[in-house]
């Protein structure tokens, strides 16, 4: 594994690699392999429990962080962003972690750098983020024990979410029997492979799940018209602890990328009980599943300096 950039690219293999390391990180049974190796995050998109996890992460390792800040970089002198990511590697960075609003710029970018910096995608735009799928895959392993005929929904804003692309292409590589609802201005048909199924009725999505993953609506990727109000989707699509009960297995997790929007896609009740505190322990998970990814990519490794 060279870099991360899609789940798509990466084998099954690579993912148990990783969630092994990231168990290790978590008990206190690995040490660092990246001492002092440098990482550069560079996120042009507003973000809390990535960039933190990320830097957490890099700090447990015993990394030197950086956060590029974008505003007040050459960027705005019309430096490239690939002039940028070279200069960074030849003033010691040893990886870089870019979040932005454009799909596929990450591996646009990659193509052009001629040095040999590690790419870590920290989401770009409706595309990817594989890290996310990676520690909620850590995060129901942890929870349930196994996937292995597991029924899996996830129930949200699909047609913009870049969490559910990844997830989807993740928990696929292990055949997981996988069920996507959303209202049809939100939906597309992603993969027409016969574990996945769609649903636009939320009851039918998460009858007997045993992982119920909400994905946030996300009003600033919508079009200026064409969408409903946020009570029209409450009516319809929030999973709040009725629902659930009635609905979804007894043991049932509930999951949720971040951030929320409560009371519009799930309710308070759920998020403030014992329920809603796997959505915090996803993001605990983010930091040693990071680890582990930091880790993979750059034993080893040194840069220009």
């Amino acid at each position: 594994m060279e870099h991360l950039i899609d789940i798509e690219n990466i084998t099954k293999e690579d993912i148990q690699n990783i969630i092994m390391l990231a168990r290790e990180f978590k008990n206190g049974k690995k040490k660092s392999d990246v001492e002092k190796q440098t990482l550069a995050l560079m996120f042009y998109e507003n973000s809390t429990r990535t960039k933190c996890s990320f830097e957490i992460a890099g700090q447990k390792l015993g990394m030197n962080i950086i956060n590029f800040d974008a505003n007040h970089s050459s960027l705005l002198k019309g430096e490239s962003l690939k002039d940028t990511i070279e200069n960074l590697y030849f003033l010691g960075v040893n990886a870089v972690v870019i979040r932005h609003s454009y799909s596929g710029i990450i591996n646009n970018v990659m193509r052009l750098v001629k040095y040999p910096i590690k790419f870590i995608n920290g989401g770009d735009g409706t595309h990817a983020h594989p890290s996310q799928a990676l520690l909620d895959y850590y995060t129901m392993l942890e929870k349930i024990g196994s996937i292995d005929n597991k029924k899996i929904a996830i129930v949200g804003d699909v047609s913009h979410s870049r969490v559910a692309k990844s997830n989807i292409k993740l928990l696929s590589k292990f055949g997981v029997d996988i069920h996507i609802c959303a209202p049809t201005y939100l939906q597309f048909e992603y993969l027409n492979e016969s574990n996945i199924h769609y649903h636009s009725n939320v009851k039918a999505a998460i009858d007997g799940a045993n992982v119920v993953m909400v994905l946030r609506v996300q009003n600033e990727r919508h079009e200026k018209e064409g969408y409903p109000d946020s009570s029209e989707y409450k009516r319809l699509y929030e999973i709040e602890t009725n629902l659930l009960k009635q609905y979804a297995a007894n043991d049932v997790i509930l999951m949720h990328p971040g951030p929320a929007n409560r009371n519009i896609e799930v309710s308070s009740e759920l998020l403030d009980n014992t329920v809603g505190k796997t959505i915090l322990e996803q993001a605990q998970n983010g930091v040693y599943v990071r680890m582990a990814i930091l880790n993979t990519l750059l034993k080893g490794g040194s840069n220009a300096s």
